[in-house]
């Protein structure tokens, strides 16, 4: 499941989150065709792969302040951290079988 996350929390939920498995954070808008096109992709990525990965979607609309401050130029962008820090960077609408692959190289 999908966890949405504001501002005040990304730094628990993403950056401080377990340090063994790859957060998978999805930065969209709503009126975002591709990224709600990746919403289904993002759901079908988080069934398969379980608590292996964290999945986690942050409003580019109503956090600015996150898209500045890792320089999210274009949306959807997906950004995995591990560890807290960025190991990865895929922009634009990825099929499940490319997400599944850049999260199983940081698990």
């Amino acid at each position: 499941m999908t966890q949405e996350v504001r501002s005040s929390e990304f730094q628990q939920e993403v950056i401080t989150a377990s340090q063994t498995v790859p957060v998978l954070v999805d930065f969209w808008a709503p009126w975002c065709g591709p990224c709600r096109m990746m919403a289904p992709i993002l759901e079908e990525v988080g069934q398969k792969m379980g608590a292996a990965v964290k999945l986690v979607k942050v409003n580019t609309d109503d956090n600015p302040e996150l898209a500045g401050e890792y320089r999210i130029t274009g949306i959807p962008c997906l950004v995995v951290f591990k560890g807290g820090v960025e190991v990865d960077r895929l922009v634009g609408v990825r099929p499940a079988g490319a997400l599944e692959t850049a999260l199983k190289k940081h698990a």
